[in-house]
């Protein structure tokens, strides 16, 4: 028995110790930009393998492969979107419609916001800065404000379609949920949009932006650089974001329907491969990295979980599965809170394992939705809570020679998360709470 407690104690601290270094590193980075992100989660995925949390037969067990697949297929569609010049079109489409600069700043959160709804927020956060300082420059308004802004409303806007986010796909795919498409858009669009208007308001107050008339000197047909790539693209993300929904409307309504919605996606992409320009220039614009990263988080949380490190935190936080809404406040300050220690993204795997452990089935829409909705809010407190602000600040050091202070973006990040959750808290509590 003592060697089992010892070896339970080690297990412990071996889980520990990949969490307490994950947060170091993250906090750490910044005197070491040279070193991505995904290569510090493949040092943890390495280190929980290496200490036995983890055995090396049961890595592939540990990667969930409907969210890698998912992710290629989305990346490889919205790489041939971005390169072809449609998603930059889109956007200028929409924030020319605007002719003040409160139009003009509101305008951009939403169109921002629900741009990362369908193209993921990570993809966003890489093209959106220099849209950001052409509006800044355009509008005489101070660069941080659009960047800071920019990093607000693709969080806030990716939290209304599984698509928006990592973590949302891993929610709809891993939780097991009838109709993860359909649910996400029924019960967060609505709040999704109010939340990026307030969340530009809150900017525009908090550095006392005064409205004047501004005149945009864009079109939005000269920001496609290749029309045949850009049809083929717009045209895949709509088959994709289209057939999620019919297969999910398929399962609500009992009829046959694809289980494994993660490889819808990448069927999409697959068809369009062969027809697009240059389809190895388009596979090199995949965000591998992020691959890699999701690959090496699946067996480093793995292990992290099998350690037991994280269980008296959960336990406490949300102790047994409590049903709404006193599930909602454990869930939501769990996810706010230790999202901003491992990112919401790691956060979002140990949680859902948690959850499983506990009794939450794929009927349990409100606790599942729950969580997506805090995860994705708690990248809005701090800089570590989401990889996307990771990747905007990566942008802005390496192309403007600028970047984002820790306590700049705290000091917009805590009204706009505090504001965003009471709307998102009092929509799910109205649908749910009956």
């Amino acid at each position: 028995m003592l060697e089992a407690s010892l070896e339970g104690l080690l297990r412990m601290a071996a889980g520990l110790a990949i969490l307490a270094y994950l947060t170091g590193a993250l906090i750490l980075r910044k005197r070491f930009t040279h070193i991505p992100i995904w290569a510090l989660m493949a040092f943890a995925a390495f280190t929980a393998v290496a200490t036995g949390l983890v055995a090396f037969d049961d890595m592939t067990g540990a990667v969930d492969f409907d969210v890698i697949l998912f992710l290629v297929g989305m990346f490889s569609i919205v790489a041939a979107a971005e390169s072809s010049g449609v998603l930059n079109a889109v956007t200028y489409f929409f924030i020319n419609r605007f002719k003040t600069r409160y139009g003009l700043v509101i305008g951009f959160a939403i169109t921002m916001g629900m741009l990362a709804a369908f193209a993921l927020n990570d993809t966003v956060a890489l093209m959106g800065p220099p849209i950001a300082s052409a509006i800044a420059r355009m509008a005489g308004i101070q660069h941080t404000v659009l960047y800071l802004l920019l990093a607000f409303s693709i969080t806030v806007g990716s939290a209304a379609t599984p698509l928006g986010n990592p973590q949302n796909i891993m929610v709809a795919v891993g939780s097991g949920m009838q109709a993860p498409f359909v649910e996400f858009i029924t019960a967060l669009t609505l709040p999704t949009i109010l939340s990026l208007a307030l969340t530009a308001y809150i900017m525009l107050k908090l550095y006392r932006v005064e409205n004047e008339p501004v005149t945009m000197l864009t079109i939005p047909g000269e920001h496609i650089v290749d029309r045949r790539d850009a049809y083929l693209a717009g045209s895949a993300l709509a088959a994709a974001v289209l057939l999620l929904i019919g297969n999910d409307l398929l399962a609500v309504a009992g009829l046959p329907h694809v289980g494994r919605r993660g490889l819808i996606p990448f069927v999409v992409a697959a068809a369009i491969y062969p027809f697009l320009r240059s389809p190895r220039e388009t596979l090199q614009r995949v965000d591998w990295g992020t691959i890699v990263f999701f690959i090496a988080m699946f067996i480093a949380m793995e292990g992290v979980w099998q350690s037991g490190a994280v269980h008296i935190a959960l336990t406490l936080l949300l102790p047994s599965k409590l049903g709404w809404p006193l599930e909602y406040v454990g869930i939501f300050a769990a996810s706010l809170g230790l999202s901003q220690l491992v990112s919401n993204v790691p956060f979002t795997k140990l949680m859902m394992t948690y959850m499983h452990s506990i009794g939450y089935l794929p009927g349990d829409t409100a606790a599942w939705l729950t969580l997506a909705t805090a995860a994705t809010l708690a990248g809005n407190l701090t800089i570590f809570g989401a990889a996307s602000n990771i990747i905007i600040i990566e942008v802005l050091e390496r192309r403007y020679g600028t970047t984002i202070t820790f306590k700049e973006f705290v000091k917009a990040g805590l009204p706009v998360t505090a504001a965003t959750s009471a709307i998102y808290t009092a929509f799910l509590t109205a649908r749910y709470l009956v």
